[in-house]
């Protein structure tokens, strides 16, 4: 018996992996969160399968809900919506699992910063513009931020900011950035990325807080940075006719000659 931890995406149903549909597909217990997960994820679930929304419950509830299918010895679909590796609360369900000596997996999802950026058609690291992608976010009643890990502090450091969590405060977000980043630097405000109800604001965060007016909502992204909607960049040197590289040598005295451009 395991319980796999599946990134379910950001929204999208079609915004699955592979894997995370057969493991869906091959699991007779599904919880999902139902506050992000979209229902038509679950329609890879098998017929007869145990589906079970947490959002309501506590931790408690969804580790008993867990152990009684370890106990029964079936596996377990875990989803969660973007992807695990940040603000999931993965990380407590595993170390009661682990506690419990039930085993885990982890199948990774596409996170909500992708979804975006996808959105907006956008490469957030361009030559000689930002090469650095901030996660973070404000500190929220569910999780503080930690000492070091303001918003001023990341800006410092030119990198593109992918702020989760933050809309409701978007007035603070715009006054700790706008002394680093200045008026004109573009801003792109994305809801409920790949979901059919999207919303997109563009803007600059001298503008960002009209363009979006009172009606904030929750579920959103905020992406501040200068490759937003860049034209005027340097290329990659990646493809660039003289640069030698292990898989196109170039010159008399390549690098990697032994390779033959294998």
């Amino acid at each position: 018996m395991t319980v796999h931890f599946i990134g379910a995406g950001p929204g999208a149903a079609d915004l699955l992996t592979l894997r995370g549909r057969d493991l869906i597909a091959a699991c007779p217990v599904c919880l999902y969160a139902g506050s992000l997960v979209p229902e038509a994820v679950l329609a890879h679930c098998p017929p007869g399968a145990r589906i079970v929304n947490t959002a309501p419950m506590s931790l408690d509830g969804i580790i008993e809900e867990i152990a009684q299918a370890h106990a029964a010895g079936q596996d377990v679909a875990r989803l969660h919506s973007g992807d695990l590796s940040v603000w999931s609360a993965m990380g407590e369900q595993m170390r009661r699992l682990r506690a419990l000596d039930i085993p885990v997996q982890v199948t990774p999802g596409v996170p909500a910063f992708a979804a975006a950026a996808a959105r907006l058609e956008a490469e957030l690291t361009l030559p000689g513009l930002a090469q650095s992608v901030v996660l973070t976010r404000l500190s929220g009643r569910a999780s503080a931020m930690p000492k070091g890990e303001s918003l001023e502090n990341f800006a410092r450091t030119g990198a593109v900011l992918a702020i989760h969590l933050s809309v409701h405060a978007l007035d603070r977000v715009v006054a700790e950035l706008l002394p680093h980043y200045g008026a004109d630097c573009p801003v792109a405000v994305v809801w409920r990325a790949s979901w059919p109800d999207e919303r997109v604001v563009r803007a600059t965060l001298g503008t960002v807080e009209a363009e979006v007016g009172a009606e904030r909502g929750r579920t959103a992204l905020i992406l501040v940075g200068r490759t937003l909607g860049a034209e005027e960049f340097d290329d990659s040197r990646l493809y660039a006719g003289d640069y030698d590289r292990r898989y196109r040598p170039v010159g008399a005295s390549p690098r990697f000659p032994e390779t033959g451009g294998q």
